[in-house]
This record gives structure tokens, C-alpha cells and sequence, in this order.
């Protein structure tokens, strides 16, 4: 789309800032703060027994964390080695030796004592197994019987009574598009990924707005620009490199804004543990905070753009680029009139921000002349999400804040290449190169030489919900298969996640470790396949990161604990469509990574270029440095369109709480430790305002109970800088109060937002005869941290 290349890194400014730095005691000692050094020599000692090929997957490999995009130590943002203990941490992933027999083979139920940590630390799943109805431990058998049983079982059922699932978990860009072809060539479109789940609105927000579905910009964007507005990110935390941008960005001038319920100390001052400077000092990241109510963003958003049209009464052109919008934008005059619509009273209520500090923020965002906005789950998990991201749009639209340097629009990923998920098609909704249109459908079928299924695929959430329909219902799921994830620990309403993934007649996992789902009983058998990670990869593989940079990770050999049986993802998915359709096996067949590469490169002409990315280091972006350059949109008219919205209906009942939850010292589900390094929160912790507090009579470390129609969570009060009437929990631990059942409005995503009552636990337990909760609620023990 763009004509204007990136310039590949930049130098970072050499000067030291000591206004931005945290504290002068070197290395934050008296703070609460990440000790990176002690954590990366923990993290060498556990990966001890092979270290020397850890050392090459951090010099060689592209990064199977977050989506950043980093290959071996460089990015193509500045200059300078990255750094972080969340790749760290996924090391053992790919370095760990395979489980001993004498525990993998042991009885289930004790196996079943450990938690998905305990169950990493075992080690990588060996060979494949079985685990038959009525048996009480997994047998080891051969690939050939494995995927001769998943076969002959597909070849009885309807294509509607399979699924396929693929989670964030390193998974490359060919495996995604083979699993892709290989769905839609066993007549399936129940195919489903991780990172719908976290980031469809996403793109659906940002394709009926300015007509794409991935970032606009890129890193480097964010260094120069008047200021850069994080929404519902915790970009740190998620994305630990990005702090070194930030930190960078400061240095430059940029303004950056913060807008979450929970005032996030890793958005406040950070320790790069990559810039000498600011792992001796520290960073202080954000510049303001604005603690908006959970739910409460699209009615800030109308309090700003109200704002600026009462500005442009008084002075045209003072908050408003006329320009832009005349040339570039529609529905200009509908939405002036939706926000002008809406009450202050209304808008304060909802946002639960102030009249005065929304002005603040306004006028900040009318006088920058560049901005970029980056959001990330605080605003796509809601029922109302794909509105929240396109009144972002709205923002960019009305100053002109897309298609040029420093500008643009930045849904930022939290793992590398879950943006090439749903281009390489492995979702219900698209195919390679677009949507799951008639156009499309038709292009691709002449690629791929063979008829697309025409019904539409569920989400993963409605086939788990699936799984629970009558044996005679043509929807009825009874096999699914899933490479990663653990439906246990992500979705809502663990205990009835539980009984679907039991209720299947066959399950299979394809995976590098076990996790607590991997234990779970089926109706016939539950399959284990044990896969390679990304660096084992036969031909090496393609990650694409959030600026829509495709880096190409090589094989890396030497890996002392080389899991024998493991074979590639892509290989596997071969191997079923073969077995299951023998006859039309040569139109899914590959040799190797390259030919496949060579066949993306056709179906998806975004990526025409990825077929010569042969070595380590070798990266293409497509569409440019910018999409929308120039103001230009890949629309019917090439416009941008300004989407109006009612401020939805978030309000808390009286004496209820709004539940946020957040991630620490974790990787999305994959728990690293008991305590965030932040702010000390336990994974039984809960967040409150100190205020709050009070009202309810609660002491800091009390216990307390929260729980709705849905369940309960037990845990303790710790004080935080929340906003009041919203309370902050770990996941997974609190999806236990999410329902099941409740999707965004476009995308199917499931609803993360839900409202709970909070009670001390000694008056919960003696009244809960008397009252009736869905579940029974154990007494209160000790704190589990």
C-alpha cells in the first residue's frame, strides 16, 4: 500500500537524561522492581544442561515471545542489543529434556496434582501417547497408530464435528497456514487462534475504519512523535523491549499517556535492563495517568472529541485538521452531532473521569501535531470492543494522525506472529490475503485447487460450547484438535470448560509440555502428539511481528536434548489430510518450509517477498512503512470513515464492583512466579482503592471473597492505586467469575468484563447456607502465596 520503505534501526540518543531517571540509588535498590540480573542467572542455571544452545536461540533465533519482532539481539528499531527475562523465560521451552518415563507414565490422578508450572517443569512430551476411555495413565504407541486413530475417527464424523485450535505458543507462519489449507481441505472451518481471541476486534474496528487490519506504523514512529497514548496497554509488562523504545521516545520529547483503570507501575518507572542508564537508574515512562472507569473508554473518547468541537466553535481549526478530513474522511457532520449529543454528566459518569482532566487531555491531544495511538486487551476483551477501537480511529481521523511518519494506529501484540495467524487464514472469518468472502473464497480455491467448505466456522468458544449439544445435532463437536493452549486457563468459566473438553469424544493435543487440560478425561481417548518448537523447525520458519515485519528464524541445531519423535507442526497437519482424504493428498502436500513459503507467497500477496527470506537476519515488511500513506484508505471510495456510537451501558450495580484483570510475572496463561515484581500482587491478590477499602471495612491483607451468579475467588485486600469501583485480579485465576456465553458484538470474541460483589470472608462463609451459589464455596485457608 505504502511506497515509503522503513530505514531499518536508528542510533539511540547516547546522552544520559537524569530527569528521567527514577531514583539515584544504582540498580533500585529500596524500590519494588524486576531484579533482571538475579532473574536471567536464575534462568541460565535452569538452563544449564544446555546452555550452549540456549545461547544460539538468543543469538540466532527470532524472538518466540512477544511480538516485537527481535532476531537474535537486533530489531529494526534502534541500534543496540534487546534484552528481555520474558524471552528468558520461555527458553526452557525449547532447551528442556523430554519427561521421564517413570513420572510421565505414572497414574493421572497424580500427575493431576500438579499445576500447569509444575507440569512445564517436567520437562517436553517425548513421543506420542494415548490414554483410552477407563485407563488411568497415558501409553506410549507409535505416530503411525496416533494419527491413524484421528484419522479414522474424522473420516466417521460430519467436517462440522472437528475443530482446530492453535495458541500463540511459538507457532510459525507455515504451521498456520498448513493447519489453514488443512482445515478447509478436510471441509472444516471450525478452525480457531489464540490471538482472535485476544485481538479481533482489532481488526475489525480498524477495517471498517481505515480498511486494514494490522498496525498502520511502526516502532520507530513512536520516537519523535508529540505523544503517544497507550489504551488498556501494559506494553511493558507484555512487551518488556518496548520500555527501550519508550525510554527513547522521552529522550526525544514524545509525551506519553496512560489510560487504564489501574495506575500499572511498570507504565511508571522501569528498569531497561539493555541501557546501562536505565538499569542503574531507572525510567520514568509515563507522563499522566488517566484512571477511566473499566468500560469507561469510549465515553472518554466522547468527552475529548466533545471538547473539540466546542474548540472549533470558538476557533476552526483548532482542534480538528480540516484538511485531512475533507480529503481523507466521512461522516464527519454524523459524528459532531452523536458527541455533541452526550451530557458531561453522562460522560463523566461512565468514564468516571472528570470534566477538567478530560479537557487536560484534550487540549494535549489538539495541540500535537503527530500522535500515536497504541491499545491493546484493556480495550478489545469487552462485548462493545470492536466501538471502542474504532473511537480510537475516530481520534487519529479527526487530527489527521494516520499514513505519515510518527502517526498511526498500533493494536500492539503481546506474542510474535499471532499477526500472521489470521493472514495465513487459521480462523473461522478469513482466509489467506483477506476475508471469507465470496471474492476471496473463489481466489483461493484456484490456489489451493480444491472447494471451500461454504458454511460458516464457530469461534472456539461456541464449539467448546458445542461439545455440549445432543449427540444427534449436526453441530455437535466430538473431536478437536489443538496445537498449544490450554482452554483451562484462557477462556471463561473454567469448570464448564472442563465438562465440554470431557464430553469429546476424542481429544487431541499437539504440543512441546503438558498443562492441566492435557490431563483431562475423554469419552473415547485423549492423544498426545509431542511437536518441535520453532527453532527445531524443519527449513527454519516465519514470524510476523506487530508492524507487520516478517523475519525469518532459521533451525538452529545443536539442542543436546533433542526430543527424538518431535516433528514439525506443519509435517503433522500434512500427515492427517493424507490420511484422512488419501486421494486428493497431492494438492496438500509439502516437501519443506521453502516450498511452503513459495505458496503463501501466491495466496497472500502481502506477502509476495517472504518466499527469498533464506537466513538468519532476512525480514520483508509489507505494505510499507506506513498503511494509509498519505491519508489514502483501502476502501471502496479510499476514505477513512468516522464511526458513530452510542456510550455504552457499563455502570456498575450499587454495591457492586467492575473486575479488571491483568497479567504478572507471567507470559499470557504460562505462570513465572507467586509475586509481580512490580507491585508485590500475589496470584491471590486483590487490587483496591484504598477508598473503596474503607467503605467495605476491609483491612490491607484481609480476606476477602468475590463472587457473582458465575463463581467465586477467594483471596486478600492490597491497597493499589485503582480506580474506585473497579477491582484488579490475576488471570486465569479470576475466570472463574467471567460467564460463558458472552461475545463481543462483531467478532464472537468472548466478553473478559464482568461486575462482582466483594465481602469479607468471614461473613461470606457464615451466610453461605443460607444463600445459594452455583458452586460450593470451600472455608477460607491460609494465604496460598
Amino acid at each position: 500500500m505504502g511506497k515509503t520503505l522503513h530505514p531499518g534501526p536508528i542510533k539511540k540518543t547516547k546522552k544520559w537524561d537524569t530527569s528521567l531517571w527514577v531514583s539515584p540509588v544504582p540498580f533500585g535498590f529500596t524500590k519494588v522492581k524486576p531484579r533482571h540480573i538475579i532473574d536471567s542467572a536464575k534462568i541460565a542455571w535452569k538452563n544449564k544442561d544446555n546452555l550452549n544452545y540456549a545461547k544460539n536461540i538468543i543469538l540466532k533465533g527470532v524472538c518466540d515471545g512477544c511480538a516485537l519482532g527481535v532476531g537474535g539481539l537486533q530489531d529494526q528499531t534502534l541500534t543496540g542489543p534487546h534484552v528481555c527475562t520474558t524471552r528468558f523465560n520461555v527458553l526452557r521451552l525449547n532447551t528442556a529434556p523430554p519427561i521421564e518415563p517413570k513420572i510421565l507414565h505414572q497414574d493421572i490422578n497424580e500427575l493431576r496434582k500438579l499445576d500447569s508450572s509444575e507440569l512445564r517443569e517436567l520437562g517436553r512430551i517425548p513421543y506420542p501417547m494415548i490414554r483410552r476411555k477407563g485407563e488411568n495413565k497415558f501409553t506410549r504407541i507409535s505416530w503411525d497408530e496416533a494419527m491413524g486413530t484421528v484419522a479414522d475417527k474424522m473420516k466417521k464424523l460430519d467436517p462440522k464435528q472437528y475443530a482446530f485450535y492453535l495458541t500463540s505458543r511459538g507457532i510459525t507462519n507455515e504451521s498456520y497456514y498448513v493447519a489453514a489449507k488443512t482445515a478447509r481441505y478436510l471441509e472444516t472451518n471450525n478452525i480457531d487462534n489464540a490471538s482472535r481471541i485476544c485481538h479481533s476486534p482489532s481488526k475489525s474496528a480498524m477495517k471498517r475504519s481505515v480498511g486494514v487490519g494490522a498496525s498502520t506504523c511502526n516502532y520507530q514512529d513512536w520516537l519523535g512523535t508529540d505523544v503517544l497514548v497507550f489504551w488498556g496497554s501494559v506494553a511493558s509488562n507484555a512487551s518488556p523491549v518496548s520500555t527501550k523504545y519508550m525510554m527513547e521516545a522521552k529522550k526525544r520529547g514524545t509525551k506519553i499517556i496512560v489510560i487504564n483503570p489501574y495506575r500499572e507501575p511498570a507504565m511508571e518507572n522501569y528498569w531497561v535492563p539493555s541501557v546501562v542508564e536505565s538499569a542503574l537508574f531507572g525510567t520514568k515512562i509515563a507522563d499522566d495517568f488517566y484512571e477511566v472507569n473499566i468500560g469507561g473508554d469510549i465515553a472518554l473518547m466522547h468527552g475529548v472529541m466533545k471538547h473539540w468541537f466546542d474548540m472549533e466553535d470558538a476557533v476552526e481549526g483548532s482542534a480538528v485538521n480540516h484538511e485531512f478530513v475533507r480529503e481523507h474522511v466521512n461522516n464527519y457532520e454524523e459524528l459532531r452531532e452523536t458527541v455533541q449529543k452526550q451530557s458531561w454528566e453522562e460522560i463523566e459518569k461512565s468514564s468516571g473521569i472528570k470534566k477538567d482532566r478530560i479537557i487536560e487531555l484534550s487540549n494535549l491531544l489538539a495541540q500535537s501535531k503527530n500522535g500515536v495511538m497504541v491499545w491493546a486487551l484493556g480495550l478489545t476483551m469487552h462485548k462493545h470492543a470492536t466501538d471502542n477501537i474504532s473511537q480510537v480511529a475516530n481520534l487519529a481521523l479527526l487530527r489527521g494522525w494516520l499514513g505519515r511518519k510518527y502517526n498511526g494506529l498500533m493494536p500492539l501484540r503481546g506474542h510474535s506472529s499471532v499477526q500472521g495467524s489470521g493472514e495465513m487464514g487459521a480462523d473461522p472469518f478469513s482466509l489467506p490475503g483477506g476475508d471469507y468472502d465470496e471474492v476471496n473464497t473463489e481466489r483461493i480455491e484456484k490456489v489451493w485447487d480444491f472447494e471451500l467448505p461454504k458454511w460458516p466456522g464457530d469461534t472456539v468458544g461456541v464449539t467448546i460450547e458445542n461439545a455440549m449439544l445432543p449427540e444427534d445435532n449436526e453441530k455437535k463437536l466430538k473431536l478437536y484438535y489443538m496445537s498449544g493452549g490450554n482452554f483451562l486457563e484462557t477462556m471463561p468459566d473454567p469448570d464448564f470448560v472442563k465438562d465440554a473438553l470431557e464430553n469429546l469424544d476424542i481429544r487431541v493435543h499437539q504440543d512441546i509440555i503438558l498443562n492441566t487440560s492435557t490431563l483431562l478425561d475423554a469419552k473415547e481417548a485423549v492423544i498426545v502428539l509431542p511437536a518441535k518448537t520453532r527453532y527445531e523447525q524443519d527449513g527454519g520458519g516465519l514470524s510476523t511481528s506487530t508492524e507487520r515485519m516478517i523475519y525469518f528464524s532459521p533451525e538452529i541445531e545443536g539442542n543436546r536434548n533433542r526430543i527424538a519423535e518431535a516433528r514439525s507442526e506443519w509435517k503433522i497437519y500434512i500427515d492427517l489430510a493424507k490420511r484422512v482424504k488419501p486421494e486428493n493428498a497431492h494438492l496438500i502436500d509439502f516437501k519443506s518450509g521453502q516450498e511452503i513459503r513459495n505458496e503463501i507467497a501466491v495466496a497472500n500477496p502481502q506477502y509476495d517477498g517472504v518466499q527469498y527470506l533464506k537466513k538468519a537476519g532476512d525480514v520483508y515488511q509489507y505494505g510499507g512503512a506506513w498503511l494509509c500513506e498519505g491519508g489514502v484508505c483501502p476502501t471502496p471510495d479510499g476514505r477513512g470513515n468516522l464511526i458513530s456510537m452510542d456510550i455504552p451501558d457499563n455502570n456498575a450495580k450499587a454495591g457492586e464492583f467492575k473486575l479488571l484483570m491483568r497479567r504478572g510475572k507471567q507470559f499470557n496463561s504460562m505462570v513465572y512466579g507467586d509475586t509481580d515484581t512490580f507491585n508485590h500482587m500475589g496470584r491471590y491478590s486483590v487490587l483496591m482503592s484504598k477508598n473503596d477499602a474503607y467503605k467495605q471495612g476491609l483491612e490491607e491483607g484481609e480476606a476477602v471473597v468475590l463472587y457473582n451468579k458465575n463463581g467465586v475467588f477467594q483471596g486478600f485486600v492490597q491497597h493499589a492505586d485503582i480506580k474506585d469501583g473497579n477491582v484488579g485480579v490475576h488471570f486465569p485465576e479470576g475466570n472463574y467469575l467471567v460467564e460463558k456465553g458472552i461475545y463481543e458484538n462483531f467478532v464472537e470474541m468472548p466478553d473478559y468484563v464482568t461486575d462482582i460483589k466483594v465481602e469479607k470472608a468471614d461473613h461470606f462463609n457464615a451466610n453461605k447456607d443460607r444463600q445459594y451459589y452455583e458452586r460450593p464455596i470451600p472455608d477460607l485457608e491460609d494465604n496460598p502465596n
